[in-house]
């Protein structure tokens, strides 16, 4: 793994786990006295993140990217549709063992239904783990994309009311069709808990700009 991967991937998760968001400035420096890593690669990793749209200009800053109302709803729709691919091709493909650890997720994750931000992570690992179950190596790739689009958004949709206990449900009824087989199902299962989310999400940012205003 070569230096430039390394701060690729090390500022990445740091967006993704929410230690760099939204609207927060990236500065060369501070990155590299933060990972320890020369200034070079940082500069090459932040270029990168440019051009994939995860950080973008300020002036004369890079600065972690935001997603607009508009965006917004184009990447839920894309992934909706790449999603419900997803699960009906892991109805078809998925291994017995792949789905015997996806009801395990889902079982496990009831014990994090007061912590929001542990479930959102519980629940990236679960969606990741129906992506694999597909055994599409490039549908897997594209939803790495929308994945990545999705940690510029400042806070989980799981922190929305009563949200964390019916997304649990969802995810159970996602599993079942996995499980039995039915292509169809999962695909409409998982579309609907998108949608759902993409609701939440939008009540979530409207509750804040009234708080704004």
């Amino acid at each position: 793994m070569t230096m430039q991967k390394d701060a690729y991937t090390l500022i990445l998760e740091a967006i993704e786990q929410g230690a760099y968001r939204p609207g927060d400035r990236l500065v060369e420096a501070e990155l590299a006295e933060r990972f320890g890593v020369s200034r070079t690669p940082i500069r090459e990793a932040l270029q990168r993140l440019e051009t994939q749209s995860m950080v973008a200009r300020d002036g004369r800053s890079l600065i972690v990217a935001s997603l607009d109302h508009n965006q917004l709803a184009e990447l839920y729709v894309v992934r909706a549709e790449l999603e419900g691919l997803a699960a009906r091709l892991a109805a078809q493909h998925a291994t017995p063992e792949e789905i015997r650890v996806l009801r395990e997720m889902v079982e496990a994750d009831r014990a994090l239904v007061d912590d929001p931000g542990a479930l959102s992570r519980a629940n990236r690992r679960f969606h990741r783990m129906i992506h694999l179950s597909s055994h599409n190596r490039y549908l897997v790739q594209q939803l790495d994309l929308v994945h990545r689009s999705m940690a510029l958004m400042a806070s989980t949709s799981l922190a929305g009311e009563g949200r964390t206990e019916t997304a649990l449900a969802e995810h159970s009824a996602i599993v079942a069709a996995i499980e039995a087989r039915d292509g169809a199902a999962a695909q409409d299962s998982l579309r609907d808990h998108i949608s759902r989310a993409f609701e939440t999400r939008l009540k979530i940012d409207a509750g804040e700009l009234r708080q704004r205003v």
